[in-house]
């Protein structure tokens, strides 16, 4: 690690080991793996489900959800179990352009009400696509600031209601803990690659200055962003 203030500026230029298309099949197999562990201890996909996605499912039909940018499949997975928990019914599209990660997630096991499919959000929009709710999880960072607004425009228009992207917030404190505490994660780009992301992420300001209007940004803890847009009452 560098000096006080090196994370001042997103370090757009870094690129995560997993994202190189030349870079070891077994380690990013063992990387998608332990996504689950790592998203179970800091991603905070819980809170998120009681407060914003579990009001907004139906007690009488299905629920449409669209997870962007899935990966390795372990969101979509536990939110619908959680719904199953409380005797909802939902239908789960996650979607992932990287096939890798497309194919990953079709060798998990089988779970009702989730589907997973190597497609972008451009390519929904043109299906004509629309879902009840919108998620995503660790997609902002990777995103360039020219491309965010574009990227929140697609996921707006995917949504009749919510849209929910849940990432990391840059910090000195956020990068040290995760630099201390990430030694359990052998033979996987699990520590570089987090690393980089805590680089590449942004801060709430950022988030805010960035975003169209209408969306709202919450950090919440540890170290996360949750940049909303609630279409709920838009007529959309």
């Amino acid at each position: 690690m560098t000096g006080p203030g090196w994370l001042r500026e997103r370090d757009v230029h870094a690129v995560e080991q997993m994202d190189r298309p030349g870079c070891d099949p077994a380690r990013l197999d063992r990387t998608y793996a332990q996504f689950p562990v790592v998203n179970r201890a800091i991603a905070g996909w819980r809170g998120i489900y009681r407060t914003h996605l579990r009001p907004v499912l139906s007690t009488t039909g299905v629920t449409t959800l669209l997870d962007i940018g899935c990966g390795g499949g372990d969101v979509p997975l536990i939110l619908a179990a959680w719904a199953a928990r409380d005797r909802r019914r939902v239908e789960i599209t996650a979607i992932d352009p990287d096939r890798r990660a497309f194919e990953f997630a079709l060798r998990r096991r089988r779970v009702d009400g989730v589907t997973f499919r190597q497609a972008s959000t451009a390519e929904l929009v043109a299906e004509g696509r629309r879902y009840d709710a919108v998620v995503s999880n660790h997609v902002l960072h990777h995103l360039d600031t020219a491309d965010l607004p574009h990227f929140l425009a697609e996921s707006a228009m995917l949504s009749r209601g919510p849209v929910l992207h849940n990432d990391i917030r840059r910090s000195t404190a956020a990068y040290a803990l995760f630099y201390a505490v990430s030694w359990p994660f052998p033979g996987s780009f699990i520590r570089d690659d987090g690393l980089t992301s805590i680089r590449r992420s942004y801060t709430a300001a950022e988030l805010k200055a960035s975003a169209p209007p209408g969306w709202a940004v919450a950090p919440r803890f540890p170290f996360r962003n949750l940049l909303t847009l609630d279409r709920t009452d838009s007529g959309a």
